[in-house]
Formats: structure tokens, sequence, C-alpha cells
């Protein structure tokens, strides 16, 4: 006796089944140590926003937009788009400098590579008021990173999800 089985079932429970390489290939992508990417993309982002956070000190503002390529997109939800790097600097003096600083929530870096490209880089940083020194607003960020000639160059940026949070330190 031959036993038919719909196969529409089968899919269903294999769809809905884990995979755990991504799963694996998730959790490594954000774990400090042991992703040579990882740790090269973190720490450029360490670097980027210590210049934007001293952007108000000589050579600093310079400094930071040395990390962004000249047609850096960057979309901003509430601030909307910007289309070179000389506006994004000009907008960041403007209302940044003096103003506020970035700061990175431990744990929330994800980084991925992009084949023959670069690497897209994720998380989630507050800012802080530099008068009052309280951190009361958070987003969400997407970087895109090229890799060209062994130098890594920021070409779009996403921030969105802007969001006030209580006074948190």
């Amino acid at each position: 006796m031959k036993i038919h089985l719909p196969v529409w079932p089968l899919l269903l429970v294999a769809m809905l089944q884990p995979v755990p390489v991504l799963a694996a290939d998730a959790a490594l992508a954000g774990s400090q140590g042991q992703d040579p990417l990882f740790d090269q993309i973190a720490g450029l982002d360490a670097k980027v926003f210590d210049a934007f956070n001293h952007c108000g000190e000589p050579g600093r503002l310079q400094e930071h937009a040395g990390y962004f390529a000249p047609g850096i997109e960057f979309y901003h939800d509430t601030g909307g788009v910007t289309w070179s790097r000389d506006d994004m600097i000009a907008n960041t003096r403007r209302y940044v400098c003096g103003h506020f600083t970035r700061e990175l929530i431990p744990g929330t870096l994800k980084v991925y590579p992009v084949k023959d490209f670069g690497a897209i880089s994720q998380g989630t940083h507050r800012f802080c008021q530099i008068d009052s020194g309280k951190c009361e607003g958070l987003a969400d960020f997407l970087v895109i990173w090229q890799q060209s000639q062994g130098r890594w160059e920021i070409t779009r940026v996403v921030s969105y999800g802007h969001r006030a949070v209580a006074a948190a330190q």
C-alpha cells in the first residue's frame, strides 16, 4: 500500500523550521573579537563619531568629513535627504557642533559584509545635549561602507526611528 501525502503541509513545516546557518551568521555579525570585519568597522565607527563629537575643536570637523564619500547620500527621517559631503558637513557644523554628541548603544552594532564592495553596519545610538549632559534622543542607523584600495569610506547613511527617551544617562 502506497501512502500519498499532500506536499503543501510538508513545505509549510519546512518553512517554519529555524535556519541555524542564518542564526549563526547573525550572531557572528555582532560578535566583537570573533570577526575582523566587525572589529574594523566598529573601530571606524568610533573614530568617525569621536571626530563628530568634538567637531567644534579645530580640525575635527574636517577629520569627520574625511570618512565620507563626496557623493554621500544621507537619509534622515526627520531632517530629509542630503546629497553631498559638503552639504552634510555644513549641516553638521550648523546643527551638531557644540550642541550634542552621539553615543553608540553598547551591544547594538552589527556588521555584514557586502561582497566585492565593503560592509553594512547597523545599530542604535543616542544623542546627548552638551549643555545639560542629558541623553534624551534615540535613533537607529544603517551605514554603507565602501572599501577601495585599502581605504574605507561611507557612501550612504540612513538615520531613522528618531524618538525621545526618558533622561537615560
